[in-house]
């Protein structure tokens, strides 16, 4: 079969392909990518893999997306070269003359000239110095760079925001419906700027109803022009550690659309009767304008609920309370509908002045970021909802259930750990989530809801609705952040056409400009993910630097042949404890990949345990830690098992 897609570059030579469809990826073995570039757009024969998945050769290049290249300048017997970012196989030589005076150990950003061809290295000329590696904010320069993200805003832009009003225009507020008398608040992370949702909720019968109000983009980003060409391109937000690349000028995400506290805002509302059993009885959309009577954060709307308040926000207590209520019959049907709920911890960077990593740590996940989420994920349903029954084309955010190579894989790795899948050939994903349930407090349930997360396939955005596996849903949208997300933009142009034409005729979107558009947006965001995951590892491997020589606890993550995979908790980073650095054996690893036997003793280590190391190696650029146990006695943390001879 032929399978078409983009590439995906692995630091260690090989790739893989993310095909356009959102299907499985398809490995590509190190010989396939020696005349590829990671982004290019390719077309090849696929097979299955003696390792499980699928493999593939390459048929055709049909899109070259990488002109320029950023990496670190040296020499090699003589010779300029650059060694490219995150393809450390792959080289750049530099003719005499043309490295714009770079010296060995800049960090660069260089012109292909002449593409490789598997035989030879590709050809190019430096454009300019980018930094040295211990600058502040380098890693955050090399991720955009290398990934292609946009930074800087076209002049026909900067153009179009230049004829932006600084404040709602009174004709723009006219025919709307006025929620200004609804203390709607927003509740985001401190750092935020960029408000997108309001929230409302009040008691009604039985039930409640709830109004989501969602900043109107879609009011001042008119299609085709300079300012939506550019959402488009740049597909989503991408939030690193020390800046946001915004979708949209500042002017926009952190002004005039944004639910500041206390001025008028354009909105696009879903305004939902709620039952006592957390189902959405009736929803409606409308243009509205609003006024935010509170910009809250995580943390203090979480003091608020608990009664930690002063004087001043005692009112706030009682306006919380009912979304608190919603979200509680929100996650009862959740649960009841088998959605599956992932609780993995998340960690966050912190820097101090000269930009260098002061502090990791993991974030507690509050109920009030499952309020948020669950009324964002109710607004979501009813705006697919909205645009499947009116047959009108729109994005749907859809997520397809693991396929049967992935749930085999999943079965033997779970058998190894001595646990059950229940109908492994019918998966549900009731099935996934009673799963995870049973296992949660355990010392593997991290380890095995990063395994099941693994084995499922990557939401993307598409126009056919095939609903969404990990939430239980039948079809499901996003809707909520258009300041940050393009298909949400798209989404709000549907709904508003249906709401002032009443109907899906003359909508100026095909079904097959839609399914482009989809593509588009899959790839901004895989592209986003893969940037911040880069720059996020390389700053935390830069903040563990200064303690090579310490001492930590890991808990074991991965069973190889090479040695193990060790995580640390607190900074949810992995490293290597490689085989060599084990008590001499010949150690093989069991068939279902959890544990690694020593053939001689039967000393044996498994996923799971509990392991002293010593951290010997870092190497930023590769994102990679190396580490040497610390002792194996009986009673320490490292659980190591020997067989009895008899």
């Amino acid at each position: 079969d032929l399978v078409t897609g983009v590439i995906q570059a692995h630091r260690d030579g090989f790739g893989f392909l993310a095909p356009d469809d959102g299907s499985e990826d398809v490995y590509l073995a190190a010989s396939e990518m020696s005349s590829l570039w990671n982004r290019d757009r390719i077309v090849v024969r696929v097979s299955p893999s003696p390792r499980g998945g699928r493999e593939g050769r390459l048929v055709e290049v049909l899109e070259r997306v990488t002109n320029e290249v950023v990496g670190m300048f040296g020499r090699d017997k003589g010779i300029d070269v650059i060694v490219c970012e995150g393809e450390p196989e792959a080289r750049v030589l530099i003719p005499r003359g043309e490295s714009a005076g770079a010296r060995s150990g800049d960090v660069v950003r260089a012109a292909i000239v002449q593409h490789p061809t598997g035989r030879t290295d590709a050809i190019g000329h430096v454009i300019r110095v980018v930094g040295r590696l211990d600058d502040p904010g380098i890693q955050t320069d090399i991720a955009i760079l290398s990934h292609g993200l946009p930074d800087e805003w076209p002049d026909a832009v900067q153009r179009d925001v230049g004829t932006l009003p600084a404040t709602v225009r009174s004709s723009a507020k006219r025919d709307r419906v006025d929620l200004r008398k609804y203390p709607l608040v927003t509740i985001d992370g401190a750092d935020a700027k960029d408000f997108d949702d309001a929230i409302y909720c009040e008691r009604r019968g039985g039930g409640w109803r709830l109004i989501v109000a969602i900043a109107d983009v879609s009011h001042y980003v008119e299609p085709d022009t300079a300012l939506d060409r550019e959402a488009l391109a740049r597909g989503t937000s991408v939030y690193f550690p020390d800046r946001v690349l915004p979708m949209l000028p500042e002017a926009l995400s952190n002004g005039l659309c944004s639910l500041r506290p206390r001025v008028d805002r354009l909105c696009l509302a879903c305004d939902m009767e709620v039952s006592s059993e957390g189902e959405v009885t009736r929803s409606r959309f409308y243009e509205g304008v609003m006024r935010s009577a509170e910009r809250l954060t995580y943390s203090e709307a979480e003091r608020i609920l608990s009664g930690k308040i002063d004087d001043k926000r005692v009112a706030l207590r009682a306006q919380l309370e009912p979304l608190r209520e919603v979200y509680r019959a929100f996650a009862g049907r959740r649960r009841r509908r088998g959605a599956i709920d992932f609780d993995l911890p998340q960690t966050a960077i912190e820097l101090d002045d000269r930009g260098r990593v002061s502090d990791v740590h993991v974030v507690e996940r509050l109920i009030t970021h499952k309020i948020i989420e669950e009324c964002m994920i109710a607004a979501n349903v009813e705006a697919a909802k909205r645009i499947r029954k009116a047959r009108i084309p729109g994005l749907y955010r859809v997520h397809d259930g693991p396929d049967a190579d992935r749930i085999e894989e999943l079965t033997v790795f779970l058998q190894g750990l001595g646990l059950k899948l229940s109908s492994p050939s019918q998966i549900r994903p009731r099935d996934l989530s009673r799963l995870i349930e049973s296992v949660a407090g355990r010392p593997e349930a991290e380890i095995i809801e990063t395994v099941i997360l693994k084995s499922m396939s990557r939401a993307h955005y598409q126009p056919r609705n095939v609903g969404h596996f990990g939430l239980a849903l039948p079809s499901y949208s996003h809707f909520t952040s258009p300041i940050r997300r393009y298909p949400d933009l798209l989404l709000h142009r549907a709904i508003k056409q249906l709401l002032r034409r009443g109907k899906a005729q003359g909508f100026r979107y095909t079904l097959q400009e839609m399914e482009r558009l989809g593509e588009h947006c899959s790839r901004a965001e895989r592209r986003a993910d893969e940037a911040v995951w880069q720059v996020e590892e390389r700053l935390k491997c830069a903040y563990l630097q200064d303690r090579i020589g310490d001492e930590f606890d890991v808990l074991v993550t991965g069973i190889t042949s090479f040695g193990l995979f060790v995580r640390l908790p607190d900074l949810q980073i992995d490293g290597l404890v490689h085989v060599t650095a084990l008590p001499r054996d010949n150690y093989h690893q069991t068939a279902a990949g959890t544990a690694l036997t020593g053939e001689r003793t039967g000393t044996t280590f498994r996923l799971t345990d509990r392991l002293k190391v010593k951290l010997i190696k870092v190497d930023v650029g590769n994102r990679k830690l190396d580490f040497v146990p610390v002792d194996f006695k009986p009673d320490a943390p490292a659980k190591v098992r020997r067989k009895r001879r008899g």
